[in-house]
């Protein structure tokens, strides 16, 4: 792995635990429903459209979770994400702004060449930091960021893609107790960042594109398994 990806990592990390000191550990969680997972990141590069349009479409109205979505965008060009997913989806979706806080059944998108982090609060940041992997917004500095703040309630979905960002937000995602789907070679028009975070080894499932989104209805919506 490049060694300034993994301490640019280390050095973040060491940011945020000491954010954390001050900041109680239950209240990023009580504004949601008892349901196991809380917030669910995908992140997505090449032929990243149609399978977040599959995914989205998919879920209910009353879907319990926030949904943060990076896509990997040009830099200088406008995004029209969340219009687009808007006409597929009964969700509520926005573009992610600084200090929001996240709010279950809504799915915030990317902005062009900037960083979407979830802060120790449950807000969201918008960040002009180095490009990650090669991106921003990048999917590793945005796993990084939920692994911290939901833990064991975050839930991590790597679809198609180039490259190999997101692979080293999956390892925070699985340390923190947290769940990561990929998508499958079959169904992924660039197979690179799902082959990226299977090599991690911490995938916990390995999907077809039709299949995730009942996967993640399945997971949230399973109440046998309170999370802490």
């Amino acid at each position: 792995m490049n060694t300034s990806v993994i301490n640019s990592r280390v050095l973040y990390d060491n940011a945020l635990n000491k954010q954390a000191l001050s900041q109680p550990r239950h209240w990023v969680f009580s504004h949601f429903p008892d349901v196991p997972y809380n917030v669910i990141g995908i992140a997505a590069s090449f032929g990243g459209l149609k399978a977040i349009s599959t995914i989205v479409s998919t879920l209910p109205s009353d879907f319990p979770a926030a949904i943060v979505i990076v896509q990997h965008l040009p830099a200088n060009l406008p995004s029209h994400l969340t219009e687009i997913l808007s006409n597929r989806t009964s969700l509520q979706v926005k573009p992610a702004k600084d200090g929001e806080l996240l709010r279950r059944g809504t799915v915030y998108t990317p902005t062009p060449n900037k960083h979407l982090l979830i802060n120790l609060d449950g807000t969201l940041s918008l960040s002009n930091s180095a490009k990650v992997s090669f991106a921003r917004p990048a999917a590793d500095k945005l796993f990084w960021s939920l692994a911290n703040s939901y833990k064991s309630r975050a839930i991590a979905v790597v679809l198609t893609g180039r490259m190999t960002d997101g692979a080293l937000g999956v390892l925070a995602i699985k340390r923190q107790g947290g769940i990561v789907l990929a998508q499958d070679e079959n169904t992924a028009e660039c197979f690179s960042m799902p082959e990226a975070a299977i090599n991690t080894k911490k995938v916990d499932q390995v999907l077809p594109l039709d299949a995730i989104a009942p996967a993640l209805i399945n997971l949230v919506n399973c109440t046998h398994q309170k999370r802490a």
